[in-house]
C-alpha cells in the first residue's frame, strides 16, 4: 500500500495468536517521521504527549492482570506501530475542533479529547496498515521493517491488527461513553471501517494475489469508487465529522456538506499519492515506488490505458504488475511517451481551483477555514 491508502481492514479473518512464540520480539527505536507536509512541530509535540497515556489506558494493571504477556505484548505492538507517520489524521481532529467550535468549548480538557480522538484515528490506521503490508507483502512502513516481518510474525501480525482496531473502541468507551455524541462516534467509526474494507476489497479483485491485473476492470468509475471508499472517507471525513459531533454540530445536511468535499478533497489526494509513486523523489517521500509493479490500479494506470494505441497497450498488458525492473521501466517510459506528468500537473491546478469553488459553495454553519486548511496542506505536495 501506497503511504496512506493502501490500507484496507481485514474482514472475517480467523487467526490463532502466537503470542507465546512472539514475545521475544526485540523492542526498536521509532525513527523521525518523514520530511514534507508533516504537522508543524509543537502540534507534533503536544499530540505526542498523549501518547503514553493511551498506552496505559489500554495496557494499564488490573484491566487483564491475568495474562500480563499479553498486556506487554500489546504495548510493543502500539510502541511500533501508531508511531512514525506525519499523524496528519489525528492531528487534524484538534484543528478542526479549535475551528469549528464556539470558543467556550475550546478548553485544555476538550483539547485533550480531541487528541484522545486522533489517536483513535492513528491506531485505525495502523490497524490497516499492519494487514495491509502483509497482504502486499510490503517490506518496509514508515522507514522500518514491516510489522509482520519482525521475527517472522507473518500472518501472527493479524491478530495484532486487531488488537490496534480493538483500542479504538476501549478508548472511545473510557473517555467519551457519557458524552451526548458518544453512540454517534461509535457509528461513525464502525461505518468508516466497512468503508475502507469495502474499498479494499474492490482494489483487491483489480489485481488478485498471485495474478497478473485484469487491464479491462482499470477504468475511470472503477478507480475512483476504491478511491473513495478506501481513502476518502477514513482520511479526510472522520477528523472533521468527529470534531463536528465534538462541536455540537449535528445537523445532516451540514455533515453531507462535509462529506462531500472531504470525499472529493481525499480522492485528489490519492491522484497525488499515484503521481508521487512513480514520479515523486523517494528521499522525500520516504519509500520507493512500487504501484507499477504490484499491478495497481492507479490514477496512471487508468488514463495511460485510456490513451494507449494498440501497440502501447499491449505494453501495458505485457510489462503491467510485473515487479522487474525492466518491466517497471517500460511502463514508466510508457506514461512519458503519453504525456502523463504534464496531464498530472493541469488535473492538479484545475482539481484545487475546483474544490476551492466548492467550498465556497458550503452553507455559513460551517467554518470555511477547516476545508481551506486541508486543502492547502495538499496542493503541490512532494511527499
Amino acid at each position: 500500500l501506497r503511504g496512506v491508502t493502501r490500507g484496507g481492514a481485514v474482514l472475517g479473518l480467523c487467526i490463532l495468536s502466537r503470542l507465546c512464540q512472539l514475545s521475544n520480539v526485540a523492542p526498536v527505536d521509532l525513527p523521525p517521521a518523514k520530511t514534507g507536509h508533516a504537522a508543524p512541530l509543537d502540534k507534533k509535540r503536544e499530540f505526542m504527549s498523549v501518547f503514553p497515556d493511551i498506552v496505559r489506558d489500554l495496557t494499564e494493571v488490573g484491566t487483564h492482570s491475568d495474562i500480563p504477556d499479553a498486556q506487554k505484548w500489546y504495548a510493543k505492538v502500539l510502541q511500533y506501530n501508531a508511531v512514525g507517520g506525519k499523524m496528519n489524521r489525528g492531528l487534524a481532529v484538534s484543528l478542526s475542533f479549535k475551528l469549528l467550535a464556539a470558543p467556550d468549548l475550546v478548553t485544555p480538557e476538550n483539547i485533550r479529547l480531541a487528541y484522545i480522538l486522533g489517536w483513535c484515528i492513528e491506531l485505525l490506521q495502523s490497524f490497516f496498515l499492519v494487514a495491509d503490508d502483509i497482504i502486499d507483502g510490503s517490506k518496509m512502513r514508515r522507514g522500518k521493517p514491516a510489522w509482520y516481518l519482525n521475527d517472522n510474525l507473518g500472518l501472527g501480525a493479524f491478530n495484532d491488527a486487531i488488537l490496534l482496531e480493538a483500542g479504538v473502541y476501549k478508548l472511545l468507551q473510557k473517555h467519551f461513553r457519557d458524552a451526548p455524541y458518544y453512540m454517534d462516534m461509535l457509528e461513525l467509526f464502525h461505518e468508516m471501517t466497512l468503508k475502507t474494507a469495502l474499498g479494499q476489497a474492490l482494489d483487491l479483485l483489480s489485481c488478485p494475489a498471485g495474478q497478473r491485473p485484469n487491464l479491462s476492470k482499470f477504468t475511470m468509475e472503477r478507480y475512483n469508487a476504491i478511491v473513495k471508499y478506501k481513502t476518502a472517507y477514513y482520511s479526510f471525513y472522520l477528523p472533521v465529522a468527529l470534531s463536528m459531533y465534538m462541536a455540537g454540530i449535528t445537523d445532516r445536511e451540514l455533515h453531507r456538506q462535509a462529506r462531500t468535499i472531504l470525499v472529493e478533497m481525499g480522492q485528489f489526494f490519492q491522484v497525488q499519492d499515484d503521481y508521487l509513486d512513480c514520479f515523486g523523489d523517494s528521499s522525500v517521500t520516504g519509500k520507493v515506488g512500487t504501484d507499477i509493479g504490484e499491478g495497481k490500479c492507479t490514477w496512471l494506470s487508468v488514463v495511460a490505458l485510456q490513451r494507449a494505441s494498440p501497440s502501447q497497450r499491449r505494453i501495458m498488458e505485457e510489462h503491467y504488475g510485473n515487479p522487474e525492473q525492466e518491466s517497471v521501466n517500460k511502463v514508466k517510459a510508457l506514461y512519458m511517451e503519453l504525456g502523463l506528468p504534464a496531464t498530472y500537473r493541469a488535473y492538479e491546478d484545475s482539481t484545487s481551483s475546483m474544490i476551492r469553488i466548492h467550498i465556497q459553495q458550503i452553507s455559513r454553519g460551517l467554518n470555511h477555514n477547516v476545508f481551506f486548511k486541508f486543502l492547502d496542506k495538499i496542493h503541490k505536495r512532494s511527499s
